[in-house]
Formats: C-alpha cells, sequence, structure tokens
C-alpha cells in the first residue's frame, strides 16, 4: 500500500493585473505555505508547489497536466488575490482530479497600523476565493471548501484528512476485486450494478470458480506452510489443541496455504480486494477464515457471501486509514442487548473480522463452523477496541448507489463472552439502538459494513462527493422524521438529476 510517489498539487490564482513584483511575492507566499504545510500538517502524501497561474491558458495547461501525472491524485486550489473566475472556465471543465479550495490568506492578523492599498491589493482571498467559489458554484462543481489560516492546527488537519480521502479516491480508481464464486443465493444486498460501480468508482469486479483458487493452494509448499504457522506462533496465542501433535492442528495449516494461495493469487493478479462464499467452496476443505482476516490486516478489502461492495469499501477506508491509530474490518450487526437501561449491538461474522481493530492479542482457535458442510476452520478471537467509530456500508438504489454512515460508541462487553468463538465488538448505535436502526433500515442499510476505530465520517462524506454519489449520515443528532424527509428529496433530486442527464 505504497503511496510515496503520489503527491497533491498547490495551486495559486492570481492575473498579470498585479504586476510582475506583487506575482512573484504570491509566489514565494505560496511556497512558504507548501513547506510548512509538509512540515507541520502530518501529511500522507507529499504537497507540490506549482507556480502562480495568471491567464486562462496558464489555468487550462495546469489542469490538463495535473490529469495526465499519474502521481498526481488531487489539487489544492487558493486565490491569494483576485482571480477572475471566467479564467477558470475551461480548466475546471477539463479537470479530472479531485480538488479543494483553500480559502485561506497568508497573514493571519490585520497590521492595523501599516495596512495601506498595497496591502490590501496583494491578500485579497477574502473575496478572491468568493470569486473562484461562486464560478464552482455555477458548474455544479463537487469540492472541498476548507476556511481559516493555514497555519491553524485545525486546518491544518482538514488539509491532512482531505489528502487522506484523495488517496481513498486515487485508489478506487486502480481497484480490482476478486469474488470466489458468486454471491450469496437469494440474498438481496449483496448485489449490485458492477458496470456501473466501474463507471462511478473505478472499480474492476472480477469473478473466478472456486477451482481458480484451489490451483493455487494446491502449489504451495508444506515448508512454506510451515513457516507461516511458526509466525502464527509468534504473533498469537495459539490454543493448545490447535498446536503441532493436537486434534486441531492440521486445520490451521489449512489456513495457512489458504493465506499464502489467496496472497499469492491476489498480487499476481494486481487485486486490492475479494469475496467468499460459505455456499462456493468446491475444492477447499474449509471457508478461509483466518486467512481472510490475515489478508485484512495485511489491507486487503474484503466481503463475505459475496459482497462485492463492501469489500472494496474496506480496501478504500484502509487506505484512508494508513498511519492512523486504529483499525477497520469487515463487519456484520450480528445480534441485540434490548435491556432498555443498557441497550447494545454485538457486532461480529462467522469468522472474518479483522484483528487490526483487536484490543488484545488474538487467539488462534479452531470451531465448527456450524453451517455449510466443511471442516471446522482456524479463526483469531478476540474482542474490539473501544472508542469512537462508525459503520459504512454502500447500496445500489437502482438510479443511484448511496453510501450510509451510523456513527457509534464502541464499548467494553457488559459481560465475558466465554462461548463465543469468534471476534466480536459491542456498540452502542446513534442517536440511539431504537432510531439508528430505524434510520439504518428506512435509508436500505445492508446487514454488513465496513466497520471503522480510525476515520470519522467527514472522510467518507467527501469521498463520497469526488464519486458524486448520494451520501446519508446517522449520527448523534439523527431524526427518524427529519431522515425520512432527507431520503425523499434524495429521491427526487436523482430522478431530476438523472432526467436532466438524459
Amino acid at each position: 500500500m505504497n503511496t510515496e510517489k503520489k503527491s497533491v498539487w498547490f495551486i495559486t490564482g492570481s492575473q498579470h493585473l498585479y504586476g510582475p513584483k506583487t506575482l512573484q511575492q504570491v509566489d514565494e507566499d505560496s511556497a512558504i505555505i507548501v513547506k510548512e504545510l509538509n512540515a507541520n500538517a502530518n501529511l500522507p502524501i507529499e504537497l507540490v508547489f506549482k507556480p502562480v497561474v495568471k491567464s486562462p491558458d496558464e489555468i487550462l495547461d495546469i489542469c490538463i497536466e495535473a490529469n495526465s501525472d499519474k502521481n498526481c491524485i488531487g489539487i489544492i486550489t487558493w486565490m491569494h488575490t483576485f482571480s477572475p473566475a471566467k479564467m477558470w472556465i475551461a480548466g475546471l471543465k477539463a479537470l479530472q482530479k479531485p480538488y479543494m479550495h483553500l480559502h485561506t490568506q497568508f497573514n493571519r492578523d490585520l497590521p492595523w497600523a501599516e495596512i495601506d492599498m498595497d496591502y490590501m491589493n496583494l491578500h485579497q482571498s477574502a473575496h478572491g476565493g468568493r470569486e473562484f467559489g461562486f464560478i464552482n458554484a455555477r458548474m455544479r462543481k463537487n469540492r472541498k471548501v476548507v476556511v481559516g489560516h493555514w497555519n491553524d492546527i485545525v486546518v491544518q488537519k482538514q488539509v491532512a484528512d482531505w489528502c487522506r480521502t484523495t488517496v481513498g479516491w486515487n485508489e478506487s480508481q486502480v481497484l480490482k476485486v476478486a469474488r470466489f464464486g458468486d454471491n450469496m443465493r437469494n440474498v438481496a444486498v449483496t448485489e449490485g450494478d458492477k458496470v456501473e460501480a466501474q463507471i462511478k468508482f473505478g472499480w474492476e469486479i472480477h469473478a473466478y470458480g472456486v477451482g481458480d483458487l484451489v490451483n493455487y493452494v494446491e502449489k504451495v509448499t508444506d515448508a512454506e506452510v510451515l513457516a507461516l504457522y511458526n509466525e502464527y506462533e509468534n504473533v498469537y496465542d495459539v490454543a493448545d489443541n490447535c498446536k503441532p501433535g493436537k486434534e486441531y492442528h492440521n486445520n490451521v495449516l489449512v489456513q495457512a496455504r489458504y493465506e499464502i494461495a489467496l496472497k499469492r493469487f491476489m498480487e499476481e493478479g494486481g487485486f486490492g480486494a475479494f469475496t467468499t462464499n460459505f455456499e462456493n467452496l468446491t475444492g477447499l476443505a474449509q471457508l478461509p477464515g483466518l486467512a481472510s482476516q490475515r489478508l485484512m490486516a495485511a489491507g486487503y478489502g474484503f466481503g463475505a457471501e459475496g459482497d462485492w461492495k463492501q469489500a472494496a469499501l474496506l480496501r478504500i477506508m484502509k487506505k484512508m486509514s494508513e498511519g492512523l491509530e486504529g483499525g477497520n474490518s469487515f463487519m456484520e450487526d450480528y445480534t441485540y442487548h434490548l435491556d432498555p437501561a443498557n441497550e447494545g449491538v454485538l457486532g461480529s461474522h462467522m469468522l472474518e473480522i479483522c484483528p487490526s481493530i483487536a484490543a488484545q492479542k488474538p487467539r488462534l482457535e479452531v470451531h465448527p463452523l456450524g453451517i455449510g458442510g466443511k471442516e471446522a476452520p482456524a479463526r483469531l478471537v478476540f474482542e474490539s477496541a473501544t472508542g469512537d467509530a462508525m459503520n459504512v456500508t454502500l447500496i445500489d438504489m437502482g438510479n443511484r448507489f448511496r453510501i450510509i454512515v451510523n456513527t457509534l460508541d464502541v464499548i467494553e462487553p457488559l459481560a465475558n463472552l466465554p462461548k463465543l468463538p469468534v471476534a466480536s465488538a459491542f456498540w452502542k448505535t446513534h442517536p440511539n439502538l431504537a432510531d439508528g436502526a430505524a434510520a439504518w433500515i428506512y435509508a436500505g442499510g445492508t446487514h454488513h459494513s465496513a466497520f471503522s476505530l480510525a476515520l470519522t465520517p467527514e472522510y467518507i462524506e467527501t469521498f463520497a462527493e469526488m464519486a458524486d454519489v448520494e451520501f446519508v449520515l446517522i449520527g448523534k443528532e439523527t431524526s427518524v422524521s427529519e431522515l425520512k424527509k432527507e431520503l425523499r428529496w434524495n429521491d427526487v433530486y436523482y430522478l431530476l438529476n438523472g432526467s436532466l442527464k438524459a
């Protein structure tokens, strides 16, 4: 998941009206901002200074150059002075990369005693930015607007967060998802328009027979399996009955073989995410459990039961959060605790919860799956870390995609779970269980989600705007009746928007 070569360009707008001396100062000020943001803003990638643009031709050229540069994943625009917005029309029409409008000025404070017209003409962001804002609104352009002094930590965090989202968007444009088998039979929410997903998000979603994976499994050597098992012993608490010579040791070795095969398949095919389905396991002795968990921890997206949408979403969220505290995992709302005094949700899945969210050292165990008619698979068992979190899901509404976010408070389980043989998380749903679940259901939210302890809803909202898809937030202030109105208004908007495009 290397982003070392990727960058965001910093482009400053002005015009020839001000003369060479002022334009030189604009360039110097912009270079200082870029240098300081790179040094102090904890950016996930490099911010690259570009000389000030002063004419329609220069703006168009820099936008075309950004489009064609594979390492440029977005641009930040700043109007240091007044930059007549009609100059930006051709460039903005051509621009295909996401962009932020940073509405700032070089000096934080007004030099009250020294202000003259030269100062006023140079520091015109207050109204230059509004001119730029108008043309973006007039052209119906999706962009991020960040307001405040560039050296303020709040502004720097917003810039860094947006840059992280561009990393996710860039990953989305090249993401390939491998589906081993099809969707779980008769399940609705794991379906969707894969062609439209490639148009909107850039994803290539390819289906493979389980036999294609079996071919890779059969080529894994015993020496490779033994080496990986030794790694398991070093990283996890391995149950006694899973150790060499014990009852379930071979079950663990099967998962090690699957992990090596899956990783090799993914690497050779350039895949960033994958799905499995316990109804499609012909040729495999077990459902990949431990193998899927380990690959998620390595950064791959995963979706159970053929759920390619959540697999892709999880991969993108892992890219966005690289280097941040917390983790991201495939998740499912499994069962409720409906005590009115202390309600909550126990989230889990049959096997596949990512250990990046674990609160303690995971325990490697083997237990029967209970469904599917296959051997008992190895898996990592743990409880999630606590803190602010969210569930994110992507659904296909027929005429558009909808991304739904529900914020959560993950807390420690109210009691021990000695007989639960899977990883789990226990959380309080916002605004409360009844309204949060009702809102999720009204919005069409799936039983699968991408769960995050690392990201906030703002990342996902920005991503949805980059993709030009619907975004629905269920949080602490959500009212079910108001959300129902929002969903109805959205239906009208997207129906009208579709008819206008047609």
